[in-house]
């Protein structure tokens, strides 16, 4: 009997710990997609649609609303004949996410903090060769 009362509190802590884990992997892996996103945005002559899908890609969790790719100065990527080239920075960020939690007795929605990565343009004519940029 003090086993059974003793197991439902150790389990509910031992699957809260696991719960806890996966939650810092979705925040970790946020955190590495946002960074390929920029990163793919700096190198590569990627409009937003693209640097979005790679990260909704790295992690399914995160829905295209819930990223957002800025070029500075503001308009720079609007012109499709310089193709971003007047463009100096790429900002891109990854804001209301939510997890929901797999605990028992204790169901939590945890939302991650805003991730934000900026980088400047690196290559400022058209570089679509290669495996980064596909």
């Amino acid at each position: 009997m003090e086993f059974a009362l003793v197991a439902g509190i150790l389990f509910t802590l031992l699957i809260g710990a696991c719960e806890l884990g996966r939650v810092l992997f979705y925040w970790n892996t946020a955190s590495e997609a946002v960074r390929l996103g920029a990163r793919t945005a700096t190198v590569c002559d990627a409009d937003a649609a693209v640097v979005k899908s790679r990260i909704t890609g790295l992690l399914p969790l995160l829905a295209t609303s819930n990223v957002n790719v800025a070029y500075t100065p503001s308009g720079c990527d609007s012109d499709p004949t310089t193709a971003r080239n007047t463009c100096t920075l790429v900002t891109v960020s990854v804001t209301n996410v939510s997890v929901k939690t797999m605990i028992p007795f204790v169901p939590l929605t945890l939302t991650m903090p805003p991730l934000t990565t900026t980088l400047p343009r690196e290559s400022l004519a058209t570089s679509t060769g290669g495996s980064v940029c596909q």
